[in-house]
């Protein structure tokens, strides 16, 4: 067998596959078309953002583009991990894409499927896939460093065949008009190991003791996409029927789908970063300084160098960890690596792009100061920069101390 390799084969390796380039077309258009011209309109939040947002959806769903990353049999376009790549790189063009596609649900539906039972698929899978229900995660507690969950103090004790949780979450996304928030509480004994502690309730936003309080506003964000609130638990009565998987299994359920989310943030991201490219690009050619467009000006030139380069890379770090999802590898330290280099990809080009439109950028008038308020949220959701780059390098450094060295992939 030769072991020649086939230049071709290489140049195509993550080129848009031909069967992915129509989808991928046409929700580039919608977005284009439909979603950005409302921009400012659902930047604003609000209930007439909300109103605007719900029929946007509806022609998402009409255009028959709503929900494309999630198995067919859940009512979803059925697009695998690396496919959903190439689309979800345009959805990211805007912000508000994100809804208005039917994207936010699916990496919730995906951890609630690994270990629901058939009622609860049918209960909350499918609605929360249609868009019917809104189902939102409560983790994060106040005063507890949620880069180490273990120390959540949020609890529930079953008595008489019902779960009576107590206690406080906040920067829970959508609390407001959720209909389930998915909970993680602490249901087990301090003897037990600390990672088994804890498990995952569905709990109805109609129960008696759940109060939804005051919204935390990130940056000045509020839009259409989530909205971040304080939760107060007090004796909330939830069915056991409403436990979700095992007891003591909620610290796992809770990384799937923060895994996934950091994959799918990253997807969308290079799409906003993309963006802001085109932005700086255009604005550079078409702005006069001293005489000379910008574009002539070696400074400016460095920048695009260097938002090229750091797009390109982190475009093939991601398209690199969809494909190896895509057969079923684990790949929680390449996840991990990306989160960070993507947002940290994303800061830097759209604060380039700012820079070259000067206070225009910092202003309503392009949508780079919004996608840089996200950028620097970026760094933080699902996991800070420092947690992942210390995961990362630990797992690394004990690979080669037990002997070991780190396999890249290309050996």
């Amino acid at each position: 067998m030769s072991t020649q390799t086939n230049p071709e084969m290489l140049f195509q390796a993550f080129e848009i596959p031909e069967h992915i380039r129509p989808i991928r077309d046409r929700v580039a258009r919608f977005v284009d078309e439909v979603i950005i011209p409302h921009e400012a309109e659902l930047s604003h939040g609000g209930p007439p953002a909300r109103v605007l947002a719900k029929e946007l959806e509806q022609r998402a769903k009409e255009s028959g583009l709503w929900a494309l990353g999630a198995p067919v049999a859940w009512g979803g376009g059925g697009l695998t991990p690396l496919e959903y790549a190439y689309v979800n790189e345009v959805v990211g063009r805007s912000p508000g894409a994100v809804q208005i596609l039917g994207t936010i649900p699916l990496h919730t539906t995906q951890m609630i499927d690994k270990c629901a039972t058939d009622e609860q698929r049918q209960r909350f899978v499918l609605p929360a896939t249609a868009g019917d229900i809104r189902l939102g995660f409560a983790m994060t507690e106040p005063e507890v460093a949620s880069s180490d969950p273990t120390q959540l103090a949020t609890h529930a004790e079953l008595i008489d065949g019902d779960w009576i949780v107590n206690g406080r979450k906040w920067f829970i996304s959508a609390a407001d008009r959720a209909d389930y928030l998915i909970t993680m509480v602490r249901t087990e004994a301090d003897d037990t190991p600390p990672h088994e502690r804890f498990s995952m309730l569905f709990v109805p936003t109609s129960a008696a003791g759940l109060v939804v309080g005051e919204e935390l506003v990130v940056l000045g964000l509020q839009t259409i996409i989530s909205g971040h609130y304080e939760v107060t638990f007090e004796n909330v009565r939830v069915s056991a029927e409403n436990l979700l998987g095992e007891r003591g299994q909620g610290f796992a359920l809770a990384q799937e789908r923060l895994g996934w989310g950091r994959i799918y943030h990253c997807m969308r991201w290079l799409g906003a970063a993309q963006r802001a490219f085109d932005l700086m690009c255009l604005r550079a050619n078409s702005r006069h300084s001293g005489g000379m467009p910008l574009a002539d000006r070696q400074l400016v030139q460095q920048m695009v160098f260097d938002s090229y380069t750091e797009i390109q890379g982190a475009r093939l770090m991601v398209l690199d960890v969809a494909a190896k999802l895509e057969h079923g590898s684990q790949e929680r330290i390449a996840v991990s690596a990306i989160k960070v280099v993507v947002a940290r990809m994303l800061h830097n080009v759209v604060d380039r792009a700012m820079q070259v439109h000067g206070a225009e950028g910092l202003s309503q008038r392009t949508p780079l100061e919004v996608m840089y308020r996200e950028a620097r949220y970026g760094r933080i959701v699902d996991g800070p920069d420092e947690v992942h780059i210390q995961r990362v390098g630990r797992s690394i450094l004990r690979e080669y101390r037990e002997g070991r060295d780190w396999d890249f992939g290309y050996r």
